[in-house]
């Protein structure tokens, strides 16, 4: 490996371990469902209120993250949300009031998705070239997923090492907190201005020259993005119902509180472990193109969902269930790993990624303002598998549309490549 394509994986590495941590105390969901019902005393539609909020002040601000992600350096803006993020995780494991806590969950989705974000999907799209796309944003997901699982467990563990109650809950909060802060230092120090791409100056250079209006207003006429964000709001959408997985079997199939964290930590973050590099890899190599990759792969979801309604819910199906569960959430982050890849095959300006991300993530990821907070009202209002099975269709419909979006980007990116080759 030469010298240069060490410095690029290095680079990645530090940008993998910062995307790794920073939304940890924002999902507590996905490991400690129960205990934030138990010891917060919180509903459903609580903790989808707070998602919603956190969502919702995400979505108003990435169109901002991506005009800071084109004008400032990557250590400075990627440090601040780290570290902001910790500070406020140590407040959270006071336990405050459920006033308090949403305005803790707003703050959260400034320094991570106003701060972080954009400029850690510019930062790796500049390090792949356009043949590796799939495989960088993939690798991204994956390399995530090693490091969400690692923090995950180890949270779990001191968990369940305090007792499994309020004790351990307090002492996980802050493990998040505390990762937090030591990984935004790190990155500060470690990821120089000097390890910036080759390029970036002289990207940055035309970016000072371009008033961010006139950025925007490229952006807004690019009919292609729009339809990517759309690709990426159908797969963002599945995805938020992934964290129902949690209270069904628990709920459903009766796991206790320890194992429905394990599951929570494998289903949300362990997967991604497989998924990203598996989606990356497909898209690349067989596919040969990411958004063809998303919409078969939005298909392949429907039986595996239909097997899952369909077992029987007693304890001798707990394992099936489990496992049928799991493929579900692999498809679906193998689909995650490579939603970012089609803005390269639709041809969006590297010199305006950065606010194209930002308008992109705005619409893409704004299910989670709605999703969370719809899914657990209708958990809240049929108890028991009526308002599973009412979440897991509404999956499936979506993902049937989704299917539809994919294959159009699709049809671009090959209009694109037909158009660019002939000329």
């Amino acid at each position: 490996m030469t010298m240069t394509a060490k410095a690029k994986w290095g680079r990645f590495a530090l940008l993998v371990m910062g995307g790794g941590t920073i939304y940890k105390l924002a999902n507590l969901k996905d490991v400690f469902y129960v205990p934030m019902q138990d010891h917060l005393g919180l509903t459903n539609t609580e903790i989808g209120l707070l998602l919603s909020v956190n969502s919702i002040v995400a979505t108003a601000l990435f169109v901002v993250g991506g005009f800071l992600a084109d004008r400032f350096r990557t250590r400075t803006v990627i440090s601040a949300g780290l570290i902001g993020a910790g500070l406020l995780g140590l407040y959270m494991s006071t336990f405050p009031t459920f006033s308090v806590l949403t305005v803790i969950f707003a703050l959260l989705a400034v320094c991570s998705d106003c701060l972080f974000w954009p400029a850690l999907l510019k930062s790796v799209r500049q390090l792949g070239g356009k043949e590796e796309q799939g495989r960088m944003f993939g690798f991204l997901e994956g390399g995530r997923g090693i490091v969400d699982t690692i923090v995950a467990f180890s949270a779990l563990g001191i968990f369940v090492l305090l007792g499994s109650g309020i004790a351990g809950f307090r002492a996980a909060i802050i493990t998040y907190a505390v990762i937090d802060i030591a990984i935004g230092i790190l990155l500060f120090f470690l990821l120089r201005d000097s390890s910036e791409t080759p390029s970036v100056e002289a990207t940055e250079a035309k970016q000072d020259k371009l008033k961010v209006f006139e950025a925007f207003k490229i952006v807004a006429k690019l009919p292609q993005l729009w339809l990517v964000s759309l690709t990426v709001f159908m797969v963002y959408i599945v995805y938020v119902g992934l964290t129902y997985f949690i209270p069904f079997l628990s709920d459903v199939y009766g796991l206790p509180t320890a194992l429905v964290g394990v599951f929570g930590i494998i289903n949300q973050y362990g997967l991604k472990i497989l998924g990203g590099p598996m989606g990356g890899f497909l898209a690349d190599k067989k596919f040969k193109s990411s958004s063809r990759y998303i919409g078969f792969s939005f298909l392949a979801l429907l039986p595996v969902m239909a097997v899952i309604i369909l077992l029987p819910k007693t304890s001798n199906f707990t394992v099936a269930a489990m496992i049928m569960c799991l493929l579900f959430s692999v498809i679906v982050f193998s689909m995650r790993g490579v939603f970012w890849a089609p803005m390269d095959e639709v041809g969006i300006p590297e010199e305006i990624s950065g606010t194209a991300f930002g308008i992109a993530s705005l619409i893409g990821y704004a299910p989670g303002m709605f999703g969370f907070l719809i899914y657990g009202a209708i958990l809240d209002a049929n108890p028991g598998t009526t308002g599973y099975y009412t979440v897991f269709m509404i999956m499936c419909a979506l993902a049937v549309i989704g299917s539809g979006v994919a294959f159009t980007v699709a049809r671009m990116a090959r209009r694109k490549k037909t158009a660019t080759m002939a000329a």
